[in-house]
């Protein structure tokens, strides 16, 4: 299924837009991608969200950060307070614009490792999203002025979540840690990146950042939290999806694209990421894709 075209409206008297969504039974499968970053807090509700390749449930203040023309959408299974509606805090701005931020304000150069993180898409700790929902729902009420400072307010302190999650596309270049500047780990993403679905050795990868396997070992964890294996891993299984919903090929046949000579390892690999096998997530999901 090919991802609709959003045209995200901006108030004449703003720079950027908040979108305050309530809807009383559900929140539709709506895929679709747009120039801007966004910003959703989603509240009171329960579901699975749908990120390029990669399904991921999503519970109560789940606080996500969308990379620009990246297919998305939310799709809610429950209400935890079924007499309240589903709520979606929304904010939507251009790369441009936070650019802009920081070419004019030297104190948010930081930003830039935010977005460059989030060029598919971050997902922000539950203690974050807890400590900045009052200030993001208060934004629904506030004027223009007060509004942009709260919003400089979130954005200065997402970039102080260490335990965001990146959200990892599976095809393209590859983003670091939000903190990260490192040359030598910029390197081997972007080789795994292009190469996931080959083999390779955890000895060529450190040859490739010119450090021992040991040292590999420790600075591919510290960037990524995530060891190289489990993070190949991670992007097999994403394609893996994308493949499950977007095609009708065999179990097998997606298998072998992604790189597992072993229809059984993949089964395996599949259900320790999803919770389920990819038959059954093919049967969950896939309606949404027809």
């Amino acid at each position: 299924m090919k991802p609709s075209f959003e045209k995200v409206p901006t108030p004449p008297n703003a720079s950027w837009t908040l979108l305050n969504r309530r809807l009383a039974d559900e929140i539709p499968f709506e895929w679709h991608h747009h120039p801007e970053y966004e910003l959703t807090l989603t509240l009171n509700s329960r579901g699975h969200r749908y990120i390029s390749s990669d399904v991921q449930r999503y519970d109560d203040c789940d606080l996500t950060l969308v990379g620009p023309n990246v297919p998305h959408s939310w799709c809610s299974a429950e209400l935890i307070d079924p007499a309240e509606p589903h709520v979606a805090l929304v904010i939507w701005f251009s790369e441009a614009w936070a650019q802009s931020l920081v070419g004019l304000f030297p104190e948010l150069g930081q930003l830039r490792n935010l977005l460059a993180a989030a060029q598919c898409a971050l997902t922000f700790s539950p203690d974050f999203a807890r400590q900045l929902q009052p200030t993001i729902e208060a934004m629904v009420d506030q004027d223009d002025p007060q509004r942009l400072v709260s919003l400089l307010h979130v954005l200065t302190q997402l970039i102080q979540d260490t335990k965001a999650q990146r959200i990892v596309p599976v095809q393209g270049a590859a983003t670091a840690d939000i903190m990260s500047e490192d040359p030598r780990i910029h390197r081997v993403l972007d080789y795994i990146h292009a190469h996931y679905a080959d083999p390779v050795t955890i000895p060529e990868l450190a040859q490739m950042a010119c450090v021992s396997v040991s040292a590999f070992h420790r600075m591919f964890r510290r960037h990524t939290r995530s060891t190289a294996l489990d993070y190949i891993a991670r992007l097999r299984i994403g394609r893996a999806c994308a493949l499950l919903l977007e095609s009708n090929a065999i179990i097998s046949a997606v298998s072998e694209e992604v790189g597992y000579s072993s229809l059984a390892f993949f089964n395996r690999q599949f259900k320790a990421q999803k919770g389920i096998t990819p038959t059954e997530f093919r049967r969950q999901h896939g309606r949404h894709f027809r």
